[in-house]
């Protein structure tokens, strides 16, 4: 994994959106790590690796999202191992709440069932980029500050 980090911190803004998207996506990944290590230890404005951050990290959650608008949630089950019944449970629940509940898609396991769930339910493609970008956004600006902190 060592290899993989240096990877994304020798491209700068661009590493920090490439880790931020896979973290985004079903792929297990910390860009929290990512970016305070580019925050601590380089130059880099703290600002810009936060928005580099989140727009990787809201592609990553549309990612999720169109693959809920074509697939089913048997095949998703199968090619992203989450288990049918959580993905049921979890469109469910977001058809009751909206898009807005999509603010939410940064936490682990249950966002990627989130951004999925909206993509199933065709939710507002609009709505879920207004909430998915502020609830990544507002995600980030602690590890920002945590980072610029160690400075």
């Amino acid at each position: 994994m060592d290899s993989l980090n240096q990877f994304f911190l020798e491209y700068g803004y661009l590493g920090m959106a490439m880790a931020s998207f896979l973290a985004g996506t079903f792929v297990p990944f910390s860009s929290e790590a990512v970016m305070a290590t580019l925050i601590a230890t380089t130059g880099m404005d703290p600002f810009l690796t936060l928005i580099s951050g989140t727009i990787g990290n809201v592609l990553g959650s549309l990612f999720n999202y169109f693959i809920g608008r074509i697939a089913n949630i048997e095949t998703i089950s199968h090619w992203m191992h989450i288990k049918e019944r959580r993905l049921r449970r979890t469109r469910d629940y977001v058809e009751k709440r909206g898009s807005w509940i999509s603010a939410f898609s940064f936490l682990p396991v249950f966002g990627t069932a989130i951004s999925i769930s909206l993509g199933i339910l065709r939710a507002n493609i609009w709505g879920v980029i207004f909430w998915t970008s502020l609830g990544k956004f507002l995600r980030y600006v602690p590890v920002m500050y945590s980072a610029m902190a160690l400075r």
